[in-house]
């Protein structure tokens, strides 16, 4: 007789003894012997032209050489921001479909902005690792709320909640390169040494990869890998390691008119674009390069020398990876993707900005100034980007910018690359047909077989909509499979479609606050007209209203509605009982804790708050009680020489106040107490055990200061205060620090959200 089995999937037999049963073993999905490896390197903001294969003069020999031995797209179109596309790229689906139609930091109540990736849509790393690959990340994340990406959690929305077996990398929408807030799968972890020993980011993105792909190899060389490989750069801050920044001195005196012009003509040279693209007249408040003084002419040079470096140092890393998979053997027959997330970008504005956050907080910057230090630009003390006229070179030869649903925000580069999958003779040549975002997922799909499932872990999937272009791979003249595509941002809207052998496009730049209704959209013919320079909405108003028409058809379809512009906005944190920010306004903090992101933390800036810290300590114990933000700017609250101490670094114009009378031994009571006096300034009081110890006013008090998050009991990352060095661990017994904060005024929101978007 067999006894009944306790585990209902158990497929052997069980009888009384070993020798009357039969065993059965478990069996894990595998891929076939022969599957690739895939792999996605995401850029972040880099423009269609500023790679040296798509026309600019910045070196990027490796990701040059992917494209000389590979596929090289040139009308491929991804979502305007980088959430959404990252969204639509894991899923092969719509972005507002799947819950992210702008930044992952918005949440609004509607289906269409969850602050992650619905679980009706599985994203490639969950389907691939259900077949047999191992999958990994190494790099932006920005599909996760905001204000769940502290060690509280949850996690359900981390890349391990989503499909990957390992992560590195960081959360939000950008950091620090030389001070970055890393989180290792689930934790958050320390950079592995400081700046000053040759670390940046991108260079450990690319270690950590090579480490998770030999330590998966090494084991299971049957076992095929995933790689998503998003890296920070080239968002702003613009920062590289000095010898790349001083490689680009005098390189872009010449301004950008004369950049821009070179570069379009290279482009056409190269046929990246047909012969008769007409380069985009400059875009409304770019000014003419001979207009700019000495000096904004001095500092604009320098922006982009930067962002040059930044890119540069970006592909010899890609290069290092490429090699690492040569090396090991992989390359061959692994199918690797290199684009970008969305246009360059608008944020730097007309002038370019040496400090982002002074720029949001209203605070102009004097270029007569700010040239003084130009050395700073692209190194650890820096937080800067370039202006509109270098951000629409990058985008040669199109109009507008990144957050624009026209052809500058959404036209980017791609490259293919697979030695074991394109035949010898494709090898090098270019791919001109329509392909969105969207279709890349469908299209690895294609290739290896799989089908994305009907449900997943018990959720009933969205169908994928993307449209695979594996017939591209090795005809240059298969038709396009894409010939209807829509794009929404902010109630920016544009629509490419196919329609009696000609790609049409109807696009309208909203402005928050305008008639969704009686706003003016644009029509192009791109086969003639690639950069948007001829509008035909006046002479073919047929054609426009059924665009038009077709655009909310396409809208019903993929779930973008509501069209919501509220943009900045939606970055003030709602006050909900069950979330890291309470309707009291009260946060309790008890060490040891892991560093607090922005958006997980008590927000200092732009309001009235009080902070106080219970301590034991006894003669010579000091150290920081509480710190937020960077060396660039923040606010840190501290003890030294007996004495409590606060910092308040208002964008490196220190104002340090400190206690007059020695911190009493024992338990005591520390306190800092900051209140806005008018819109930009305010006072600071420190007191001892509820006895007042020191005042001082504050010419500016910053309304958003930084980046970088909070840190109990040490100074995390880049110190706030030039008082000290390293963390500044704080020696004696911090019991809990206690912040609770006063409501933020209207215009406080407004700058806040400002700066958020910048972020993004």
């Amino acid at each position: 007789m067999t006894a009944p089995s306790a585990h209902p999937t158990f497929r052997g037999r069980i009888g009384k003894t070993v020798a009357d049963s039969e065993p059965w073993f478990e069996e894990h999905p595998h891929a076939p012997p022969d599957a690739p490896n895939v792999v996605f390197v995401l850029l972040d903001d880099t423009g269609f032209a500023q790679l040296g294969c798509y026309g600019s003069d910045i070196d990027t020999p490796h990701i040059d050489a992917l494209a000389a031995n590979g596929l090289q797209f040139t009308n491929f179109h991804v979502t305007p921001l980088c959430s959404p596309t990252r969204a639509s790229l894991l899923t092969g689906r719509s972005q507002h479909a799947v819950g992210i139609r702008s930044v992952a930091n918005f949440l609004t109540g509607f289906p269409n902005q969850l602050g992650h990736i619905t679980n009706h849509a599985a994203t490639i790393a969950e389907v691939l690792r259900e077949h047999g690959y191992a999958t990994f990340c190494t790099g932006k994340w920005h599909l996760a709320p905001t204000q769940s990406i502290s060690a509280a959690g949850p996690f359900d929305q981390w890349p391990l909640g989503r499909g990957f077996d390992r992560f590195y990398g960081f959360l939000d929408g950008e950091t620090d390169q030389f001070f970055p807030e890393l989180v290792a799968d689930n934790h958050l972890v320390d950079p592995p040494r400081p700046p000053q020993d040759g670390y940046h980011l991108s260079e450990d993105l690319v270690d950590q990869l090579l480490q998770m792909i030999s330590d998966s190899k090494g084991v299971r060389p049957d076992r095929p890998f995933f790689a998503y490989l998003p890296f920070g750069a080239t968002h702003a801050p613009h920062q590289a390691p000095p010898a790349y920044l001083a490689k680009y001195a005098g390189r872009y005196d010449e301004g950008w008119d004369v950049a821009r012009q070179r570069w379009h003509a290279r482009q056409i040279e190269r046929g990246i674009v047909p012969p008769h693209t007409v380069l985009a007249p400059r875009n409304p408040g770019v000014k003419p390069w001979v207009e700019l003084s000495r000096n904004e002419q001095r500092l604009a040079c320098r922006l982009q020398e930067a962002f040059a470096a930044f890119l540069d140092h970006t592909d010899d890393q890609i290069g290092r990876f490429v090699t690492g998979l040569e090396l090991r053997g992989l390359l061959d027959n692994t199918i690797l993707f290199v684009m970008a997330d969305n246009g360059a970008s608008q944020e730097g504005g007309p002038f370019g900005v040496m400090h982002e956050w002074k720029y949001f907080n209203g605070v102009p910057e004097s270029v007569d100034d700010v040239v003084e230090r130009l050395d700073d630009i692209g190194g650890p003390d820096s937080h800067t980007n370039y202006p509109w006229g270098w951000a629409q070179c990058g985008n040669t030869p199109f109009r507008w910018y990144k957050q624009n649903t026209h052809e500058g925000g959404v036209h980017v580069p791609m490259v293919m690359h697979w030695p074991a999958g394109i035949d010898a003779g494709q090898r090098g040549t270019k791919r001109t047909q329509f392909v969105n975002v969207s279709d890349v997922t469908p299209t690895v799909y294609e290739l290896l077989g799989v089908a994305a499932p009907e449900t997943h872990r018990g959720f009933e999937q969205l169908p994928v909509t993307g449209q695979s272009f594996a017939s591209a791979v090795n005809d240059a003249d298969a038709p396009a499979a894409n010939t209807l595509q829509y794009f929404e941002n902010g109630g920016s809207r544009a629509l490419v479609a196919l329609r009696d052998g000609i790609w049409w496009k109807a696009v309208v730049r909203h402005m928050p606050g305008d008639d969704y209704d009686t706003e003016q959209w644009e029509l192009f013919d791109l086969g003639a007209d690639p950069s948007e320079c001829n509008d035909l909405a006046g002479e073919l108003p047929q054609r426009l209203d059924e665009l038009v028409g077709l655009w909310w058809s396409e809208a019903e379809r993929h779930g973008v509605l509501p069209l919501d512009d509220r943009g900045v906005t939606l970055f003030a944190a709602p006050l909900l009982e069950h979330s890291p920010h309470t309707p009291e306004r009260r946060y309790l903090y008890r060490p040891p804790m892991s560093r607090i992101p922005t958006q997980a933390a008590a927000s200092a800036g732009g309001r009235s708050f009080d902070l106080s810290a219970r301590v034991t300590r006894q003669s010579g114990d000091e150290g920081v009680i509480w710190a937020t933000g960077s060396a660039g700017a923040g606010v840190s609250m501290f003890v030294q020489n007996e004495r409590l101490v606060v910092d308040y670094n208002a964008f490196a114009d220190h104002t340090v106040v400190e206690s007059a009378a020695a911190i009493p031994e024992g338990e005591c009571e520390l306190s800092m107490h900051l209140r806005r006096t008018d819109r930009h300034a305010g006072t600071l009081e420190l007191r001892v055990n509820g006895e007042t110890a020191a005042t001082a006013e504050l010419p500016l008090m910053m309304r958003i200061m930084s980046s970088m998050g909070t840190s109990i009991g040490r100074d995390y990352g880049s110190t706030v205060s030039k008082r000290y060095d390293g963390g500044f661990a704080f020696s004696g017994v911090l019991h809990h620090v206690e912040i609770r904060l006063a409501p933020r005024s209207g215009s406080d929101v407004a700058a806040t959200a400002r700066a958020e978007m910048a972020r993004q």
